[in-house]
């Protein structure tokens, strides 16, 4: 007999969210963003924007978004005011936050202060910087090249070409789109280097961009010709064959509804998967083009069972196996099924996912040090993990480090389905992405 299954209400996306608040904070007019996520890494790109110019009011549910009027504004934006202070740009650890905003507000006029906590200063930064002052933005170091702090100087973005790879992240080619159409000519955004992760989040960009009424067309190089085609159909970036041409035509403000976050449903997916009851999850779209949605694919592979009906997302247990998977699409997805490895019966091997040693903190070799925590074999390679499972020590107490990173102690929360007692030294760190998080996995290990 099926158990009743535990419900679950997704909790807003946050890359959506970060996109849809820019969007909405370049737009000329007055927008209502519904939805969107309260959390710490939100709070930052508000703060940003609110630097930069724009306003935003709580009104219920809602946040209600002024536009900038004339794009992102820094000290000094006129040139009559030399000792004008710079707009501040405080990014705590939230790399999302820095990697685009920090190109947004390049497209604006002024100065900028850039800096965030000790571990956003380790971060690298040089891929977007030698873009930005590609297209004229001048930079001045506070200690390291090509790392916060920094000062930045901008006249908009001068030049009509830049590079971009994605080797590091998505998030800067990202902040380049979003920047773009509020330049006073047409940019093409070219993508080099040898390889490119993360892709989804470019589409939930491009995405965002289209609502707001963004100008742009993505071209693909067929032969020695460029063709443009619809953007929707594009699955990923091969560096030297795609470009982005963006239109000078800012953006119109909108009202706007945040869908769920399938990066946070995750964790209540996989409960779904290693638990003893089903779980539910209501507020997802089974269409999204976020690049998380391939949970489903990933815990199906492995063994469990997944239907979606009107209701929700409805994820049942069953005996799980190992897999080989490729996740340079989907690296937050990382935490989340390095955990759920532990509980299968043969070995899991997680490929492409270099660019997790730059997060939060390397959290491929933090997800290698936790899990291990539970007895199974772990090891890593320069862009791999690989699992090999083990009896879990049910009864046993374990604790395990945070790293400050929300996504550790949201993912290791699953061996308390094993029947582990799990302690953390930060738990309050989740409330980087997800505050409520917590509350609502009282839910999933409530007997």
């Amino acid at each position: 007999m099926t158990r009743e299954p535990v419900r679950i209400n997704a909790p807003a996306s946050k890359s959506l969210s970060h996109r849809t608040l820019i969007a909405a904070a370049l737009a000329n007019g007055v927008s209502e963003i519904s939805g969107a996520l309260d959390s710490d890494d939100i709070t930052r790109t508000r703060g940003c924007l609110t630097a930069c110019g724009a306003k935003i009011e709580e009104k219920g549910d809602l946040l209600v978004v002024t536009g900038m009027k004339n794009g992102p504004k820094g000290g000094n934006a006129d040139g009559k005011h030399p000792k004008e202070a710079p707009a501040e740009l405080f990014m705590h650890e939230s790399g999302t936050t820095c990697r685009i905003m920090t190109a947004v507000a390049a497209a604006g006029k002024g100065t900028f202060n850039v800096h965030g906590a000790p571990r956003m200063h380790e971060r690298p930064m040089a891929e977007l910087v030698n873009a930005l002052e590609s297209l004229g933005v001048a930079f001045d170091f506070g200690e390291k090249e090509g790392f916060l702090p920094f000062i930045m100087k901008s006249k908009g973005f001068r030049k009509d070409k830049v590079n971009i790879t994605l080797e590091e992240s998505s998030q800067y080619l990202s902040g380049l789109l979003l920047g773009a159409p509020m330049a006073d000519h047409e940019t093409v955004i070219s993508v080099t280097g040898k390889k490119a992760v993360s892709w989804p989040y470019v589409a939930l960009t491009l995405r965002i961009m289209e609502d707001f009424k963004a100008g742009f067309t993505v071209e693909l190089k067929r032969g020695s010709k460029w063709q443009e085609v619809p953007w929707r159909s594009v699955k990923g970036a091969t560096p030297g064959k795609i470009r982005f041409i963006v239109q000078p035509t800012g953006y119109d403000a909108a009202n706007y509804r945040v869908e769920g976050d399938w990066s946070n449903a995750s964790y209540f997916l996989a409960a779904g998967a290693v638990g003893r009851r089903p779980v539910l999850i209501r507020g997802l779209a089974a269409d999204s083009l976020q690049g998380d949605r391939a949970i489903m694919d990933i815990l199906s592979q492995m063994g469990a069972t997944i239907k979606v009906n009107f209701d929700g997302i409805l994820v049942e247990p069953g005996p799980l196996r190992g897999i080989r998977v490729d996740m340079g699409r989907c690296p937050d997805l990382v935490p989340t099924v390095s955990a759920v490895a532990a509980f299968a019966s043969s070995p899991t091997t997680i490929e492409n996912v270099a660019h997790l040693r730059i997060k939060e903190t390397d959290r491929l070799a933090a997800c290698a040090e936790e899990v291990a925590r539970t007895g199974c074999e772990t090891e890593t390679t320069d862009d791999s993990l690989i699992i090999r499972p083990t009896r879990l020590p049910r009864g046993q107490e374990i604790d395990f480090t945070t790293y400050g990173d929300h996504r550790m102690p949201m993912s290791m929360s699953l061996f308390q389905l094993a029947g582990i007692t799990t302690n953390f030294d930060n738990p309050e760190c989740v409330g980087k992405s997800f505050p409520g998080f917590w509350d609502e996995w009282a839910k999933i290990v409530a007997e």
